[in-house]
């Protein structure tokens, strides 16, 4: 296993669709919060709103499973360590814009999806990938998007474990993407050919590209 840095800063933006809060109090952190990197600034952990669909989602370590399912050779269920051990691990600094105005520089650590794939085994068919949170919520992106794009599951930010307010075990940093397509507490990963599938947000009038350069909604 190997840690390894993807280079340049990509603007993203983390769009607020759903009721949001101040999180009460500081986040306990797992380690020591890096606030620089590579002579670049980073945001604080801290510096982010709660605005998930069902609030903070805890979940246990122990009995955590990612599956990896649908168009594939081979349907995968796979521990923590077995996601974070066993494969390259890849920092990226990514830049998160809040559509109320507020944004957050986070140096970010994970897998590429595309290693889990391969894992796997895409079959032909498979069009798209959809990624299941365990507080139900749900999204979907081209195949296209992740194979073309470094795109990472993140376990870590500014070097510390992902805390569970913000998406432990694992949240997709989906560049160039508003933020309802950057799931959190991800569970699982269908690989399937409907490419008409909308998740949470897009099938409430959300743009399913979820382009930064697009229209925030259908139509």
């Amino acid at each position: 296993m190997r840690v390894i840095s993807l280079a340049g800063s990509v603007l993203a933006a983390v769009s607020l669709l759903a009721l949001s809060a101040c999180g009460g109090g500081a986040i306990q952190l797992s380690g020591t919060e890096v606030r620089e990197y590579q002579g670049e600034n980073l945001s604080s952990i801290q510096d982010f709103r709660e605005n998930s669909i069902r609030g903070p989602q805890y979940i246990d370590i122990e009995g955590y499973e990612l599956a990896i399912s649908g168009l594939v050779e081979t349907p995968l269920t796979l521990s923590y360590d077995e996601v974070t051990a066993e494969n390259d691990l890849y920092k990226k600094v990514v830049t998160l814009n809040c559509v109320e105005g507020w944004s957050a520089t986070i140096l970010w650590e994970g897998v590429l999806v595309t290693d889990l794939l391969a894992q796997a085994g895409v079959l032909p068919a498979a069009r798209v990938l959809i990624f299941y949170a365990e507080d139900g919520y749900t999204t979907s992106l081209p195949i296209e998007y992740i194979t073309d794009n470094d795109i990472i599951m993140a376990h870590k930010m500014n070097d510390v474990v992902l805390p569970s307010e913000r998406g432990f075990p694992f949240q997709l940093v989906a560049e160039s993407k508003w933020g309802y397509k950057w799931i959190k507490w991800i569970t699982a990963i269908e690989l399937s050919d409907d490419i008409s599938y909308r998740g949470y947000w897009e099938d409430r009038g959300y743009s399913n590209d979820g382009d930064l350069d697009g229209s925030k909604f259908e139509g």
